[in-house]
């Protein structure tokens, strides 16, 4: 299980092989992900119920479309996979380097996410205890019961509390990885520029036979990477789109609740949940638009390299990768839009223009 001995991916990946979804396949795998998926098929079903008030109706769709997004990101097994292979298919020793520095980066905000994760989860659950009256952490309906009698009400606390920890164990961890996995990509991509730019300064004296074994190598690492990016790309993109439609209405939605209420305690949850909103799509967008910056920098790589006195024919190869390099690796939102800064502004911008609207129309 090399994956699980990989320090840039190991937290996410370890959280996952504990609870069956990757590597292993036993019962821990249903006890979570079935419970879950029915406690949100219970949610969306409150909210059906509770439609007409709005206050309502935004903290609970923000819930559901989180345990909604977590079932979703069932998908992560396929990922592993395609991680575990391309660490088998990289034999360069720069890569060991440049995998210190970002393993730290990786390892930080994987760390961070869990923690961060774990005590707003914690909040969620235990803020009903301090209301005054009963209430659910997660807003459910379930036909001819009513949620609020006892023994009931007791059952359904207990197994949310219980519930959240597999919760958070399924989505937490798949923004991490997928942080982990545009920062493999980086590793592979600043490998092929450090190789592009020091391809002859070993020996200087090598011949036309030798450099064209080099060139073909390193065209044919591009094109792994090519490979890398686009594969995950793939199993990415849809998840991205309904978390960029999702948060994008949620965030306006929770802007909208958060200048409507005037409870203390309920600004600081909805403020809990907003910064958990942007500190997940943040993430997601700066790490895909550094794959996209630095893809473009190797056709600079390439350029700066020593091809000045070499043949023609090295020259032809060099060319190919620059010309290859104008084309951006991207991550797309629904094969799309690329996942660039550019791209949050733009569902910023277009989260607030909403909340005016909203909140105009409200008045």
């Amino acid at each position: 299980m090399e994956i699980l001995d990989c320090p840039l991916l190991s937290v996410n990946v370890r959280v996952w092989h504990f609870w069956s979804f990757v590597l292993v396949h036993n019962w821990r795998r249903y006890v979570s992900i079935l419970p879950v998926t029915l406690l949100n098929v219970f949610m969306f079903a409150d909210l059906y119920r509770a439609w007409g008030n709005i206050e309502e109706v935004i903290i609970n769709a923000y819930f559901a479309v989180l345990y909604f997004n977590a079932v979703v990101s069932a998908r992560i097994p396929a990922l592993v996979r395609l991680i575990a292979f391309s660490l088998q298919s990289i034999d360069d020793e720069t890569i060991t380097k440049l995998v210190t520095v970002y393993t730290r980066r990786a390892r930080v905000l994987s760390i961070s996410n869990l923690a961060l994760g774990a005590f707003i989860s914690g909040c969620f659950v235990v803020y009903p205890l301090f209301t005054g009256q009963r209430g659910l952490p997660y807003g459910m309906f379930i036909p001819g019961v009513n949620n609020f009698d006892s023994p009931q009400y007791e059952i359904f606390y207990i197994t949310q509390l219980v519930l959240t920890v597999p919760g958070c164990c399924m989505y937490i961890p798949y923004t991490s990885f997928f942080t982990s996995s545009t920062l493999f990509g980086l590793v592979q991509i600043k490998t092929l520029q450090h190789q592009l730019r020091t391809f002859r300064l070993q020996d200087l004296g090598e011949g036309t036979a030798m450099l064209n074994r080099k060139l073909q190598k390193l065209i044919s690492d591009h094109k792994r990477i090519i490979r890398y990016v686009q594969d995950l790309n793939d199993l990415v993109t849809y998840i991205c789109l309904i978390e960029f439609l999702s948060f994008g209405l949620m965030l306006c939605a929770l802007l909208f609740l958060l200048n409507i209420i005037s409870v203390m305690a309920q600004i600081v949850i909805v403020g809990a949940y907003i910064f958990m909103i942007l500190t997940q799509i943040f993430a997601f967008y700066w790490h895909s638009n550094e794959v996209r910056e630095e893809s473009m920098a190797i056709a600079e790589a390439a350029y700066s390299g020593p091809w000045l006195e070499v043949h023609n024919s090295i020259k032809k190869k060099l060319l190919l990768i620059i010309i290859r390099a104008q084309r951006p690796l991207e991550v797309t939102v629904g094969n799309v839009y690329p996942m660039t800064l550019e791209m949050f502004q733009s569902l910023l911008n277009a989260s607030y223009s909403y909340f005016t609207l909203l909140r105009r129309v409200y008045n």
